[in-house]
């Protein structure tokens, strides 16, 4: 249990004692700096302590969110200061120097923000939540605290808490539509006790309910799949909801959400294809289509962000007009209806699901995420083109860690290291590219079982270790990692297209469903500070450029029917590997007490 010093001379009629109790806080109380030092000297290591001000006067949310958010090693507000395991050496310093510098005398000057002072001074990161309308304050005279009580009962925590459970950034479905009133379902969850990772599984078995609808191939099957597949969304956003409402975030939650996002819309897609080819059209092409557009869609923003997270002098004339677009209320909603967030394409596929059929919805959605990538990478080309920026190691190291090289690109990439050097900065993007095209365009222009895919698989493992053969810090480096995506992904497709046997095409989409959930993995792995994926795996499932030529070799070596069969086996072979790897590694930091982490970025 987390313990609360409460320090100073105790107010007559204070609630803070109660409110600190109601956090789930053991209120242990210290009349001076010495006392509170043996106190917290007292507290086991491994739990969170606080030191709060028995004057302070604020809305429990306001010592909720400066004192529980398990995110941040140390945070503070007014008045109170709190320390996690990871940032307990820290506070014990600073409460050291403050009492040995004449701090055990009663406490005139609150403790709490006087160790905040030290803290700063030090050079520690100390989080500090934005209250907003929160009351939070340490009165030192009775008409100080007279107006802080009466600032405390003007202002509804409660509703401050419900409005910031929602998301800051969202997409305009998901802000008119669902938010509105998911918010309070949150709330039903958090006082019965629910956790966001219960939720979260919720969604993802009325997503999977709904695929199976779906793969009924009837008209009510295709209605009752759409409406449930609305109500898994509005489970998705709640479960993020709860997290901010109760402050429940965890390493695992952040990697059951993300992932199961993904697992969510592509079941969908295969149980869109099933009732298709119940009906007798076959549609998996435009499945299997629809999950390599919106994987690479997703890489894209990816590594775009990280070329970019701690890039220095990162300023562009784009940019800023961007940002002068985004002060004018309807462009921003325009702006991010376009992009075909995950609200907007969600809502999509749930009513042309209903109304049409699932040829028709794979059209559409072929449509929308074509224009919103193109729409999307071009205003970004566009800022690395006229931005005058400075990519670190760390935004390169995370570039060549999303390229998922293979033991071939990387022995290549070695080896022409030293004449990378002379080349021109676009080279990387270019070389990816033009290697990518030529692999993807081969087997598609050439029949099935021919040679010429080989080697343009080799050609295409040769581009590959040019490409990374130097630091991705180049302009438009980010755009290796999905040209990569775009080359084994597509090439799984066309060769399997080419194969023209049934059982091919859905194969194949398990193939790079298993490929893919490796390269989200590897996001959020990044994502988290947990670094990418082991050497051992990334070699074990051969990189980018060894499963490329792996399935190359195949098609020339084996029959359409026999393709199949393998295609089948190394995808459930990838599958096995890589998801017993990343349950073990999320688990593993889980219960290691990872630091927890909540992604508010671009909606997906």
């Amino acid at each position: 249990m987390p313990t609360a010093i409460l320090t100073g001379q105790p107010v007559p009629g204070s609630s803070i004692e109660t409110d600190l109790r109601s956090l789930g806080f053991d209120v242990r109380v210290a009349a001076d700096a010495a006392e509170a030092e043996t106190v917290l000297a007292e507290v086991p290591g491994d739990e969170r302590v606080a030191l709060v001000d028995a004057r302070f006067v604020g809305h429990v949310h306001a010592l909720r969110l400066g004192l529980t958010d398990p995110r941040f090693p140390l945070a503070a507000i007014p008045g109170a200061v709190t320390a996690r395991p990871a940032g307990r050496q820290a506070l014990t310093r600073a409460m050291a120097r403050e009492n040995s510098a004449g701090g055990g005398t009663t406490l005139a000057v609150s403790l709490a923000d006087r160790i905040l002072t030290a803290l700063d001074a030090d050079g520690t990161d100390v989080h500090r939540p934005e209250l907003g309308t929160l009351v939070a304050a340490v009165p030192t005279d009775p008409q100080a605290r007279n107006e802080a009580r009466q600032a405390v009962a003007d202002i509804d925590d409660e509703a401050v808490r419900l409005k910031s459970a929602v998301k800051a950034r969202d997409g305009f479905f998901t802000t008119y539509c669902i938010s509105p009133y998911s918010r309070y379902i949150a709330r039903w969850c958090a006082r019965r006790g629910l956790t966001p990772n219960q939720v979260t599984t919720a969604s993802l078995l009325t997503a999977l309910i709904a695929a199976a609808c779906a793969a009924t191939g009837t008209r009510g099957g295709f209605v009752a799949a759409g409406v449930l597949l609305i109500a898994s969304f509005v489970l998705d956003c709640t479960d993020g909801q709860l997290a901010r409402y109760s402050l429940q975030y965890s390493t695992l939650g952040a990697w059951l959400d993300a992932t199961f996002d993904r697992a969510k819309e592509y079941a969908y897609y295969a149980g869109l294809a099933l009732g298709a080819a119940r009906g007798g059209d076959d549609v998996w092409a435009l499945a299997l289509g629809a999950m390599v557009l919106q994987t690479c869609r997703h890489v894209v923003d990816f590594s775009f962000n990280e070329a970019n997270h701690d890039a220095t002098a990162n300023t562009s004339p784009t940019a800023a007009l961007s940002d002068k677009l985004d002060s004018v209320g309807w462009t921003v909603w325009v702006r991010r209806m376009i992009v075909l967030p995950i609200g907007e394409r969600w809502a999509m596929i749930a009513v042309l699901t209903a109304v049409t059929t699932p040829r028709i919805t794979f059209y559409a959605l072929l449509v929308g995420c074509a224009f919103a990538a193109t729409y999307t990478t071009a205003g970004r080309v566009l800022r690395s083109l006229t931005r005058k920026a400075r990519r670190t190691d760390r935004a390169a190291t995370a570039l060549a860690d999303l390229a998922d090289s293979g033991p071939i690109a990387q022995g290549l990439a070695e080896a022409l290291k030293k004449p990378a050097r002379g080349l021109p900065g676009f080279t990387a993007p270019a070389v990816a590219l033009l290697g990518g095209l030529a692999v993807v365009l081969t087997s598609a222009l050439t029949g099935f079982g021919g040679p010429w895919p080989v080697v343009a698989a080799l050609a295409y493992a040769l581009t590959s270790g040019l490409a990374v053969a130097r630091p991705l810090k180049g302009a438009l480096d980010w755009l290796v990692p999905p040209f990569l995506r775009a080359a084994e992904y597509g090439t799984v497709l066309v060769l399997a297209a080419k194969a023209d046997v049934n059982g091919a095409l859905p194969a194949a989409f398990g193939l790079v469903a298993a490929v893919a959930y490796h390269h989200y993995d590897t996001v959020y792995r990044i994502r988290g500070n947990a670094g990418a994926p082991p050497a051992w795996l990334v070699r074990s499932i051969g990189g980018h450029e060894g499963r490329t030529l792996l399935v190359t070799v195949l098609a020339a070596l084996l029959t359409a029917s026999q393709f199949t069969v393998a295609l089948t086996v190394l995808a459930v072979a990838v599958a096995l590997v890589v998801l017993v790897e990343s349950i073990r590694f999320w688990v593993a930091a889980h219960q290691g007490g990872a630091p927890a982490v909540h992604d508010e970025g671009e909606p997906a």
